[in-house]
């Protein structure tokens, strides 16, 4: 029998209506190759009493705050700024506090930073929050090293994300953790959304709409992706999206909030995790195939992005998948 991961969802008064339902979407389409479920994700309130949402309804939990002495994972959903200081959240802060010392894993959507940085689950730690809210969120919490630009932020125990959608896409990172990359990209497909996005949030901020006839990279992105084998410069991809060198950096950063080199390491990085996860390729092979030519240079990229080697990356998520 699979044993499912318990996440707690907390829900405080003005809590936003998209950020309260996407733990619980996303989590509940986790599943292993059985179609067994991963995740058990209950909802509850300071109080285990209904709360107001941002859109107008209220909103009837089963459970209040004992129900994080049940949970391994507890997410806070984004909330009003100006509901900081509501006696409820006061007693939540307490329970955050309580429920992060016995070592439960935190996280955040949205706004919901501003209330784990108010329990001080945030400092001198790596944070995000929605990009709109930075100069305040850095203005009420300086001792938060708050990065406006990523969409999500994992720091090990204490895992933050940008604004609304962000959250999407740091449930299935979690997933991604916890799982491997083939659980999450089924959940991905189960929920209709992209298994990973490109770059981060500063692809979404407000600015100048490009001049007419400017071109985009989405192409060569593209063409790329089919050829994550190959040996690809930053001259080659200029080529193909026909611009200079110059203008397909920054168009390419405007459009994905990352650098072409950043970017294709990235990618590279997934088509290994996916070819360790689903294949028997030896390593040189996957190695070959994601593009790092040798299986020092994949161990190193590896390691860097989720702190293991190929063989013990393979040996754990080929068993849960």
């Amino acid at each position: 029998m699979t044993v499912r991961h318990r996440v707690a969802v907390l829900a405080l008064d003005g809590v936003m209506a998209l950020d309260l339902g996407i733990p619980s979407q996303v989590f509940g389409c986790a599943t292993d190759s059985a179609g067994h479920r991963l995740y058990e994700t209950r909802v509850c309130t300071p109080d285990g009493g209904p709360i107001r949402a941002s859109a107008g309804f209220s909103v009837q939990p089963d459970h209040g705050l004992d129900l994080l002495d049940w949970a391994d994972t507890v997410i806070v959903p984004g909330i009003h700024r100006d509901r900081l200081d509501a006696p409820t959240t006061i007693a939540a802060l307490t329970a955050l506090r309580a429920a992060h010392a016995a070592g439960k894993r935190i996280m955040s959507i949205c706004t919901g930073a501003y209330v784990l940085a108010a329990a001080g689950l945030l400092d001198e730690r790596p944070a995000a929050t929605h990009w709109a809210y930075a100069d305040d969120f850095r203005g009420r919490f300086p001792q938060v090293a708050l990065d406006a630009d990523v969409l999500f932020i994992d720091d090990g125990q204490v895992l933050t994300s940008a604004g609304v959608a962000a959250g999407l896409d740091l449930c299935l990172h979690v997933i991604r953790r916890d799982h491997g990359s083939e659980v999450a990209n089924r959940a991905a497909r189960r929920c209709v959304v992209a298994p990973w996005r490109d770059g981060g949030q500063s692809q979404f901020i407000e600015r100048p709409l490009p001049a007419p006839g400017d071109a985009s990279t989405a192409a060569t992105r593209e063409w790329v992706l089919a050829r994550l084998g190959e040996p690809l410069d930053l001259d080659q991809l200029a080529r193909h999206a026909r611009m200079s060198v110059r203008t397909f950096t920054r168009r390419f950063r405007e459009e994905t909030g990352l650098s072409p080199g950043r970017w294709l390491t990235r990618q590279r990085i997934e088509h290994a995790r996916h070819l360790l996860e689903s294949t028997d390729l030896t390593i040189d092979q996957v190695a070959e195939r994601a593009g790092f030519g040798t299986a020092v240079s994949l161990r190193q990229h590896l390691r860097a992005t989720v702190g293991t080697a190929p063989l013990a990356y393979r040996r754990t998520f080929r068993t849960t998948t």
